[in-house]
């Protein structure tokens, strides 16, 4: 049998080692917050709305402001999330930039009847449910009054079976249900009435923890190459400093290898960057004369192209040419089995490429498609074709910064399940869980110890 002494030595031990272990869990557990940096949204609005505005009847359109790209065939990517997420109660804010604009049923007179644009949207869940806002410029179907409203709680969004607490980055969504709200419905200039399904919400979204103030960082593709050096002019002619070309090829033309038809991908190598609409081909390289405008740089990064039909096209070794008001763009182009080299995909217009405050910008100058890119993209488009438009950003100042790129976020992991839940758990919360449940099961010796001390006190009545 146990002494006094030894056992009241081992519940102090057995106490010391309970607070030991909780108390960093319980510090673990008050630092909860974590910060939302960069990620996507992917949502389709409504699909048969989709179908409305462009089909006989609307005959009309939608594009893309903003930023705003597509993933699939007929869905619309918002970026650059920012807000904040607390795993221990799950509580989640994250607002994205884009916008998507819908306009049919155009007027003799000029305009649309339908005009309705979506953007900024915004998730907000607390408390086991969750809310989707956005950004709503709408015309009303009778009168025409146009009525701007920000952040509408737009949709609530179905969190059955969903747990948000203990998430990890990225923090993924997928195939959340989504119902139109009665606000909502009024700001959709009442195509539909509350309670109508919208398509399901899918978003991922990078997390930070708040350990101490984060440093600056710079957006992907605008890193230095090297710092610069002070006895040199960085205004000299024909210096660059860096540059970066963005360019998304065509926008229908992604839309079909990812679609149903091309069920394929595209695939970024050599620092070329995602921006949605858009890829970024950085470290621009060679000349650059601010007097003439006259511009010759070669350009890191590759993107191929591929598809379920056999299509394979990989464009690398992109350059940039502008000489008397007129850009080219070219790239190495191979495709079945072929390579050719510096091939003029397109041409576009830059008249204004003049450098501000250490930096020349062109921004979303539209592109048209050569002869060399018609046979380089086998016959998919004619020579004319409108293709997306350019931007192009070059620096001749060290301290000019190019112009950020949208965020998507790191690529969420791949999952056999269609189901919606957030990741497991990260490293720092999930010890502290741990932490706390080895720290429930030492109370509990603690607690049996004390036990034995009690007992060994009772005095003894006798046989």
């Amino acid at each position: 049998m146990l002494s006094p002494r030894p056992a009241r030595t081992l519940a102090v031990t057995l106490l010391l080692t309970v607070l030991g272990v909780l108390l960093p869990a319980t510090a673990a557990q008050a630092v909860t917050a974590r910060t939302v940096q960069g990620g996507r949204l992917d949502w389709a609005i409504k699909s048969s709305f989709q179908s409305y505005v462009t089909g006989p009847v609307a005959n009309g359109s939608w594009s893309l402001t903003g930023g705003a790209a597509t993933a699939g065939g007929s869905q619309f990517r918002f970026h650059s999330a920012t807000g904040s997420y607390a795993p221990r109660t799950g509580d989640f804010t994250a607002r994205f930039a884009g916008g998507v604009r819908f306009l049919g049923h155009r007027k003799s007179g000029g305009g649309h009847e339908l005009d309705l644009t979506i953007s900024r949207p915004a998730v907000r869940i607390a408390g086991g449910g969750g809310t989707l806002y956005a950004d709503m410029v709408s015309k009303d179907r009778g009168s025409g009054r146009v009525t701007s409203t920000a952040q509408v709680p737009l949709a609530t969004l179905s969190l059955s079976g969903i747990d948000m607490r203990g998430g990890s980055t990225p923090l993924v969504l997928r195939d959340v249900p989504a119902t139109l709200t009665a606000q909502g419905a009024r700001a959709f200039a009442g195509y539909y009435p509350a309670g109508t399904p919208l398509d399901p919400v899918s978003l991922s979204v990078d997390t930070v923890a708040p350990a101490g103030k984060p440093a600056a960082t710079k957006s992907p593709g605008t890193e230095r190459k090297a710092a610069p050096k002070p006895e040199k002019s960085a205004k000299a002619a024909g210096h660059i400093e860096d540059a970066a070309v963005d360019w998304g090829v065509r926008r229908t033309f992604r839309e079909y290898v990812t679609g149903e038809v091309g069920k394929g991908k595209w695939t970024l190598a050599d620092g070329a960057r995602d921006g949605g609409a858009l890829f970024r081909f950085p470290r621009g390289t060679g000349t650059y004369d601010p007097a003439g405008r006259t511009l010759d740089a070669t350009f890191a990064g590759s993107v191929r192209f591929t598809a379920a039909d056999g299509l394979d096209l990989e464009l690398s070794a992109v350059a940039v040419r502008i000489e008397a008001g007129r850009g080219t763009l070219l790239a190495d182009v191979r495709g079945d089995g072929e390579r050719h080299r510096a091939v003029p995909l397109i041409t576009f217009p830059a008249k204004d490429l003049a450098p501000e405050n250490g930096l020349a910008v062109l921004t979303e100058a539209p592109a048209t498609l050569t002869a060399s890119g018609a046979k380089a993209f086998g016959g998919l488009y004619r020579a004319g074709t409108a293709m997306d438009p350019v931007s192009l950003a070059v620096a001749v100042d060290a301290a000019a910064e190019l112009p950020a790129l949208p965020d998507l976020g790191s690529d969420p992991a791949p999952s056999p399940e269609p189901s919606t839940a957030p990741s497991a758990a990260p490293a720092a919360e999930g010890r502290a869980g741990y932490l706390a449940a080895g720290g429930a099961t030492v109370l509990v010796a603690a607690a049996g110890a004390f036990y034995l001390i009690r007992r060994h006190r009772r005095p003894r009545t006798g046989a």
